[in-house]
This record gives structure tokens, sequence and C-alpha cells, in this order.
């Protein structure tokens, strides 16, 4: 029986082979930011950061930069902000714009996720959708693609939301990423992955590629550590990455982005207090980040930490 919030609607299954085609972009330093949840202090943050890369360069949000941006006016900065660069549906987007009713929240969560935080994040959708409805342009957010392929140096980059196969995928999750990635590179003819949607990080190498998973670019990440992150791969190194691994002649790293925590967290508890679903599931990680720490998304040889800035 399909059930709403764990269910996975055949609309959203595209496969590894549908990424074999040809770049549709190519720069010398892509970032990717998924996960952004409504949180405009993060994405001005990663607008600050990406604004200060020098070259060719090109900026994708891969998917679910609305959830709990409730706010009319939050609603409307994140989408008119995000729409103005390349971007791709999560499916908080595609649950937005075309709605299946047997989807709920379109998260496709696995049976290790409790029962409580499906409700919940149903229960989010529903509210959500009330104040998309009154957007202009909603069918803007249908129409966006559920993948892209992009090229930086000699690699080809499959960006998807959630993995290989399906938009709400949970193969490059911390929990399940492992050799069955091999399978992904061979049939899309990727080398790397750069994902987001299960909400914690991860950077794995395999003999045939990399996965990269942002996490969440709006909400903490690890345990203590009050920041989002974005993903970024160039031809060259960054000075701001709080980890990195290379693939071939490419750096990969995660970058913070340093929000005004105290603002952000006033913001949400104003849309979302004490007693709403949004509460209850994130409250926690918002305040005081995952019970995930940075030595657990580290999975590769040759991966370097180094000291990470503010944005300013």
């Amino acid at each position: 029986m399909d059930v709403p919030g764990r269910s996975c609607p055949l609309s959203y299954r595209y496969g590894a082979r549908a990424l074999r085609r040809p770049a549709e972009l190519e720069a010398d330093t892509l970032w990717i930011a998924g996960g952004l949840y409504g949180n405009t202090l993060a994405l001005q943050c990663l607008l600050d950061a990406y604004g200060a890369e020098p070259g060719d360069k090109a900026l994708v949000f891969n998917g679910d930069f609305h959830w709990f941006d409730v706010d009319p006016r939050e609603f409307k900065l994140v989408n008119e902000t995000v729409l103005a660069f390349r971007a791709m549906r999560g499916n908080v987007e595609t649950e937005l714009a075309a709605p299946d009713e047997d989807a709920g929240c379109g998260c496709a969560y696995p049976g290790w996720v409790r029962d409580a935080t499906v409700g919940h994040s149903n229960r989010i959708i529903e509210r959500l959708r009330a104040t998309a409805r009154e957007h202009p342009g909603l069918e803007r957010l249908a129409r966006l693609p559920m993948h892209l392929v992009a090229q930086v140096g000699e690699a080809r980059i499959g960006i998807v939301h959630g993995d290989a196969d399906s938009l709400a995928g949970w193969g490059f999750s911390q929990e399940a990423l492992g050799p069955g990635a091999e399978r992904a590179f061979q049939e899309s003819e990727v080398q790397l992955f750069a994902s987001s949607h299960t909400c914690l990080p991860v950077l794995q190498t395999f003999a045939n590629g990399a996965v990269v998973n942002n996490g969440a670019a709006g909400m903490p990440n690890f345990r203590g550590a009050l920041f989002g992150l974005a993903t970024r791969i160039s031809v060259r190194p960054g000075k701001d990455a709080l980890y990195s691994a290379r693939w071939g002649s490419l750096s990969v790293e995660a970058v913070p982005l340093r929000y005004d925590v105290p603002a952000w967290q006033e913001r949400f508890l104003s849309q979302w207090p004490p007693g709403t679903s949004a509460h209850e599931s994130y409250w926690d990680r918002i305040a005081s980040g995952p019970g995930y720490t940075m030595d657990q998304a580290l999975r590769t040889n040759g991966v370097s930490a180094a000291p990470s800035v503010a944005c300013r």
C-alpha cells in the first residue's frame, strides 16, 4: 500500500541512463545548493560567497529551496531569487506545483525514518501549499528539470536532487551510500554526482567516480555547528572549504554557509512556533545541529580539512 510521505511516484523515476546525454552547462567552477528550505539568510550568504567566486562559474539550486517559508514574503523572495539562476525541482517544489494525492510531501522516506517525522512532513507541505497557491507563476516550478548534466574540466557532473534513479531516491544518503553507486557511474557515464534530499552530507569516492551530498544549505549539518553547506566543484581549489577531496584534476568541496543564526531562528519561530509540525521535527536541529559529525561525512582517501570563514 502506498503511504503518503513514504511512496515514490512513478513520475519521480528516471533511471541513471537518463543522464547519458550532452552537458547542458559548462563552467570552470560549479556551485550546487540543495535543501535551502526557505532560509532566506542562508540564501543571501550563498549569493555572497558565489558572487566572490572569480572566473567562469555557474550556480545550480538542486531542489527543496522551499519548505519553512510559509510567510508569503519569504516564499516570494526565495522563489524569485532562486529562479533567476539554474534551478531544479525537488520533491517539495514538485508537490507544490503538481500534487500527487498518494505522495504526501514526496519525501519517499525509507523505513529507518520514524512515522512521526513522515506525518509532520506531510502536514508541513499542506501548509506550504496554502502559501504557494497565492503566489503567481507557480507553474514555473512544474517546468523545472529533475536532473542536469554539467561539464567541469574533464569530468561530467550529474546534478540530481535524490539519487541517480529517482527525484526522491535515498541511494546517495549517508545511510545507504556504498558500492552500489558504481552501477550509477557506469550507466550514466557521469564521473561525479552532486545531490541533496536526504538532509545529511556525505562525500565518498569510488573507483569510477565520487558522490557529494551537501546535506542542507539552510540548516545545520553537524552537531554544534550551526551553518549550512553548499557544494563547490572546480578546476581550482577554493579558500573556504570545510572539507574537500580531489577527483582527477578537480577539487570537490563542502563550503560552509554561515548565516546569522539568531536572526534565522527568530524568522523560523515566527512561522513555526512550538507545537507546529516543523517545530516538532526540526527545532532541535536548527538550535543545536543533528547527531552527526564531520568524520561521518568524510569517506574518501586524500580528504583535506581546512578552516572555514564566515560569510561577510
